[in-house]
């Protein structure tokens, strides 16, 4: 595992352990705030955070496969954050500073570990 992949993945596993304990927030302290807020929003999302853990693994094992899984995934999740999450979901909690704070957080980690796992796929496809 190279240290691109090295650092991609720990982003990816601050990512999602902020983004679990942020939505176990959510689902506890802020619980009927919203629809999403509660224990069965919660675990609605578990699906999430098995593909997150996944992704992790393989990333963690060096299999061939993982560099564009964790980019695919990374960028989906950009994409479901931006489109979705933010325009529908976000605003249906009733944001408040911490809201706001982690989504900008977890949107730009995802951002950071999209982009470290491009620089190693480019790099490795110029490589002689």
């Amino acid at each position: 595992m190279t240290v691109l992949v090295t650092h991609a993945t720990w982003v990816l596993v601050i990512t999602f352990a902020l983004s679990f304990s942020y939505e176990l927030y959510r689902a506890t302290i802020m619980a009927g705030t919203s629809r999403h807020d509660s224990l069965r929003g919660l675990a609605q999302t578990l699906v999430l955070y098995v593909v997150a853990a996944i992704v992790i693994a393989a990333l963690f094992a060096g299999l061939s496969w993982a560099v564009w899984a964790g980019l695919v995934f990374s960028v989906l999740m950009i994409l479901v954050s931006i489109f979705y999450y933010n325009p529908k979901v976000m605003l249906e909690r009733k944001p408040g500073v911490i809201d706001w704070l982690e989504d900008l957080v977890y949107t730009g980690l995802l951002f950071v570990a999209a982009t470290l796992l491009v620089y190693e796929i480019v790099g490795k496809t110029l490589q002689p």
